[in-house]
């Protein structure tokens, strides 16, 4: 019953925090707003915890903290959506995912426990290994998505270029005055001067 308690008071306050954090390109008095909906959720949850004694609070507490903190990563990228605030946000949970695992190892004794928290302490670096790798090839991805505009870029003003040496070819089989027009409509079409 109490694990039940616990996990519908994380529930809750996963999804306060995360109502706040969700919004891109916030302006600053949202930002400000959601930081005080993100503390205001903290002091909820935090209230909540203080019926609970024992390994349930500190299991209890270690969520809100977590929380509080994945929340607050997130609404830093939202407000700056920038990958290594992305990276944060996501660091910030598996660190809050390891804090709280950790708070629930404490129920357990010998072995289990010493399990429990190698398990817990895996899934943390997994989380950051993912993050990392995320970041790492978003980053690629700019950066190819960059190389290839410049490419395409070069390849479009090689295909004008060589546009504009047929069309002014073509003006070679007109003489004088429409010559000079020819070439001058060239000029204009292909952005010559």
């Amino acid at each position: 019953m109490n694990t039940l308690k616990i996990n519908m008071i994380a529930l809750a306050v996963s999804l306060a925090f995360s109502m706040g954090a969700m919004a891109q390109g916030m302006s600053k008095n949202d930002y400000k707003a959601g930081k005080d909906r993100i503390t205001a959720g903290y002091k909820v949850a935090k209230a909540g915890c203080a019926s609970l004694s024992g390994n349930p609070n500190d299991i209890c507490m270690a969520g809100a903290k977590g929380n509080e903190k994945v929340a607050m990563a997130e609404l830093e990228a939202g407000y700056k959506p920038t990958t290594e605030n992305r990276y944060e946000a996501r660091v910030a949970r598996a660190e809050a995912d390891y804090g709280t695992a950790k708070e629930k190892c404490d129920d357990m004794a010998g072995n289990l426990k010493d399990v429990c928290l190698k398990e817990a302490k895996s899934a943390e670096t997994a989380a950051k290994a993912d993050a990392k790798a995320q970041m790492k090839t978003s980053e690629a991805n700019t950066t190819a998505i960059e190389k290839s505009a410049d490419a395409n870029k070069d390849a479009a003003a090689d295909k004008r270029d060589a546009e504009y040496k047929v069309a002014k070819e073509k003006c070679d089989t007109y003489a004088g005055n429409a010559k000079d027009v020819c070439v001058n409509e060239a000029k204009a079409r292909f952005g010559k001067s």
